[in-house]
């Protein structure tokens, strides 16, 4: 029998998180679907948990290689994938147990290239629905809102196996940030059929150790930013979401750079890294509250506005939590 669904899941150092995210795939009602465990070289328990879940249940495989980053790991799965459909999870993160069943019986009710659904959000105090309704099926509309509304996961859509090799896409080699969004981008080019789903059933855990490729900055954090703006440029080439895009990598990069990079720069330094940029935060790249600090900072006040804006982020998260604290009463 044809295997319906493969799981991939890339795994590095994630022996404390991997368990639950395991636990909740083999419950899933859906029964005839493979996970492959992609241990990309970790250097903890993690290789062992692989082993140990496979021996335990043979819709389990476990992979081991040498360490290569998250896109490699994902590739990987993809290139040793035997299922007609597949999707992403992150060894972090959990799912509902009827998840592979509903989105594989919505990909047969539409003959969907990939079907799109909602996620969740889920934090040590919180849990917020992150809706993710195209406002139109179409191809291109999807791939131009990856860059607006959309988040660009493989996680939480279910992408028919075949189409990465009828197109020739594969998780790029040279980038291990945004590889998913590289990858729906790539995929979106061409004229698939999009389905949604408008129910959540992945659970994305966002906590501050999570984006630790974000967090830990140096110059080489802003060298691999910029050159996967240049890989975006590359890839949308042609298209009218080209310029949307790189905006938005532009904006995303100045950012990080601003949260994580006091250490590197001077306020010098960041204006004149991004000063030619700070018209994207008047034209709306970025969350409200962040706008005018970032664009003082291209401005050459970064130094100035650090602590200023760490205090309305300290004070937005406190009263964020007061408010939830009174709603649940």
């Amino acid at each position: 029998m044809t295997v319906q669904i493969s799981v991939i899941v890339p795994v590095y150092n994630a022996a404390f998180t991997m368990r639950k995210c395991l636990d909740s795939l083999l419950t899933q009602t859906l029964k005839n679907f493979e996970v492959l465990l992609i241990d990309d070289g970790s250097t903890d328990d993690s290789g062992a948990i692989c082993d140990e879940y496979a021996q335990r249940d043979n819709r389990v495989r476990a992979f081991h290689k040498s360490n290569g980053g998250v896109s490699s790991a994902r590739q990987f799965g993809i290139d040793h994938a035997q299922g007609e459909y597949t999707i992403h999870a992150d060894p972090d993160d959990w799912v509902e147990p009827e998840m592979l069943e509903e989105l594989y019986k919505k990909a047969k009710e539409t003959d969907a290239d990939m079907v799109i659904c909602d996620y969740w959000e889920n934090g040590l105090t919180f849990q917020k629905r992150m809706k993710q309704r195209p406002s139109s099926l179409d191809a291109h509309t999807v791939l131009r809102e990856l860059f607006t509304h959309l988040h660009g996961s493989t996680s939480n859509k279910l992408i028919r196996r075949d189409s990465y090799q009828k197109h020739d896409v594969h998780f790029p080699k040279d980038i291990n940030y945004c590889e998913d969004l590289y990858v729906c981008a790539s995929l979106l080019k061409h004229d698939i059929k999009v389905a949604y789903l408008p129910k959540a059933f992945y659970h994305y855990f966002n906590d501050t150790n999570k984006d630790s490729l974000s967090r830990h900055y140096d110059e080489n954090t802003l060298l691999r930013d910029l050159r996967i703006r240049k890989t975006f440029d590359r890839l949308l080439s042609g298209t009218d979401v080209r310029q949307r895009a790189i905006n938005m990598l532009m904006a995303s990069t100045i950012c990080r750079a601003f949260y994580f990079g006091r250490n590197l720069f001077s306020s010098r330094d960041f204006r004149n890294l991004f000063y030619t940029s700070r018209h994207l935060f008047k034209e709306g790249y970025a969350c409200l509250y962040e706008r005018p600090f970032m664009y003082l900072g291209c401005c050459g006040y970064y130094h100035m506005m650090y602590p200023i804006f760490k205090t309305v982020v300290f004070l937005g998260t406190r009263l964020k939590n007061i408010r939830r604290f009174f709603l649940a009463q």
